[in-house]
């Protein structure tokens, strides 16, 4: 039986402009957890392995992406890690008990083979520093190893262990998620903003070029949201660049429709944190605005039971090791469109995690590596998501779920590149049963044509990609066409899009 039809229209003007796009939106994360850097990244017997013990086949795949930073070590496992422990010779390095995830650690992988790698991978190093167990001394001394010259005991330390130039990373984070009680050293709003504020201080004196991220709530339902951010930038709003949000999406009803809104939720959370940072920007009386970093963002919840019945104290276990769905990959989709409708604000965003740990990528160990269903969606919009965010006008039919009202069938961010006169329109349809055609006006770009409609579709809500066989990946036979002057997105039912536009 052929699909029906849902109609919606949308308006793009180049005038209509959100923002530049930070390209640091595409970001992602490695924390020493499970088998995200010990048989992800990280694996010196594999036979893809070069001569630092990084898989070729893993980096091959993190290039594809084009990731642009990448946040370590933690996460959790920041929150009670010495850095120390993570550098010189491997030999000397202590193995230490890992109290997030309750693991062994053994140090093999530290500061200065994750600046290595983040070389070969073309991407930044978004550095967090330990503000659970330790403080301004522990966080100074890492920053002046990492990014002073020489001359100095912690730069002529680096330099003995190696590294004559300096790693210059520009980016740091004030702890993490120091609001949550599972944090080892978690604090109260007023004992974090303290810290951080004085932590800040002293890292600015170290080396003024760099941007840090004050600790914002673990995540929107948090009993202290929307005040712990309230309170904490009432410290760290002089010294900070940026404030954190984490969020991780769950289908545990099983309720399709329901899951694919929950970009909703995002939309909302990023709208919350923008008016606490402008409300405390107006009582300061500040010319500065606070931006965000949304530097922890997924779906996650697949692997929750499994996690229970690993034994702890294991060397890299298989943890938090979600195989995703291509419902999973949808709403990812619509995640990534909504950082870029807030990307006024939204200028770092970190998909958690990159290999393994619920991650568009994943290994086995010895053996291959595959790209999970949410590979995809990332992959398009990092790498023909850069320019300008516009802000269409949509009118979209809508459906309630069990959480959400007023939810657009049509779901879409837009991306002008005038350096390559591409226009590039990234569409979820979230009807599970029509297809939506989309009327789009582009009325200011003249003479554009559609050069692709690349299509993730599949029958199966819960198909998924493993080792053997990638079920889900994207098509490149999709319908869009211009008439008229108009560009006729047609949108197969539940699938996310890309039709990208170019100039005659």
């Amino acid at each position: 039986m052929a699909e029906q039809l849902t109609n919606a229209t949308m308006i793009v003007d180049k005038d209509f402009k959100v923002s530049e796009i930070d390209p640091r939106i595409y970001g992602s994360f490695i924390e020493h957890l499970g088998r995200a850097v010990y048989g992800g990244i990280y694996e010196p017997d594999h036979p893809e392995a070069d001569e630092h013990g990084f898989r070729k086949d893993v980096l091959d795949l993190v290039k594809e992406l084009q990731v642009p930073i990448v946040r370590y070590p933690g996460g959790n496992m920041v929150s009670a890690y010495n850095w120390e422990d993570g550098v010189g010779p491997k030999e000397e390095r202590p193995k230490r008990l890992e109290l997030a995830w309750r693991t062994i650690e053994n140090n093999q992988v530290g500061t200065n083979e994750f600046a290595d790698w983040a070389k070969k991978a073309g991407t930044d190093v978004m550095m967090a520093v330990n503000l659970g167990t330790r403080g301004i001394d522990a966080a100074r001394n890492l920053l002046e190893y990492a990014n002073y010259p020489a001359g100095t005991y912690y730069s002529d330390l680096r330099r003995r262990h190696g590294y004559e130039q300096p790693h210059n990373i520009k980016t740091w984070c004030l702890g993490n998620e120091m609001d949550g009680p599972w944090q080892i050293g978690g604090k109260t709003a007023e004992e974090y903003g303290r810290l951080a504020y004085e932590t800040a201080k002293a890292m600015k004196l170290v080396d003024p070029d760099i941007e840090l991220v004050s600790c914002g709530s673990s995540n929107s339902d948090m009993p202290t949201f929307p005040q712990w951010e309230a309170t904490t930038l009432e410290h760290t709003y002089e010294y900070a660049d940026y404030v954190s949000l984490h969020q991780y999406y769950t289908n545990y009803e099983n309720d399709t429709a329901n899951f694919l809104a929950r970009s909703m939720e995002m939309d909302h959370f990023i709208s919350t944190v923008v008016s606490t940072c402008d409300y405390i920007k107006a009582k300061k009386r500040s010319s500065k605005t606070m931006n965000l970093s949304f530097d922890e963002w997924n779906v996650w919840f697949h692997s929750t039971k499994a996690d229970q019945h690993i034994e702890p104290w294991q060397t890299a276990p298989p943890q938090l090791e979600d195989v995703y769905t291509f419902e999973d990959a949808v709403l990812v989709g619509s995640l990534l469109h909504t950082l870029l409708k807030h990307s006024d604000r939204v200028k770092i965003a970190c998909m958690a995690q990159l290999v393994n740990v619920i991650a568009p990528i994943m290994t086995d160990n010895g053996g291959r590596v595959w790209k999970q269903t949410i590979f995809y969606p990332y992959y398009y919009t990092s790498v023909y998501g850069r320019g300008t965010a516009l802000n269409p006008v949509v009118n979209s039919p809508k459906y309630d779920s069990k959480d959400f009202t007023d939810v657009p069938y049509l779901d879409t961010s837009v991306v002008y590149n005038e350096d390559k006169d591409e226009l590039v329109v990234f569409a979820t349809n979230r009807h599970l049963e029509n297809t939506l055609k989309v009327d789009c006006d582009i009325r200011s770009f003249e003479d554009f044509y559609v050069k692709e409609h690349v299509v993730l579709e599949h029958e199966d809500p819960k198909a998924v990609n493993t080792a053997g066989q990638e079920k889900v990946t994207p098509h490149y036979n999709g319908q869009s066409y211009m008439e008229s002057g108009r560009l006729q997105g047609i949108l197969p039912k539940m699938s996310w899009n890309m039709i990208r536009l170019q100039k005659q």
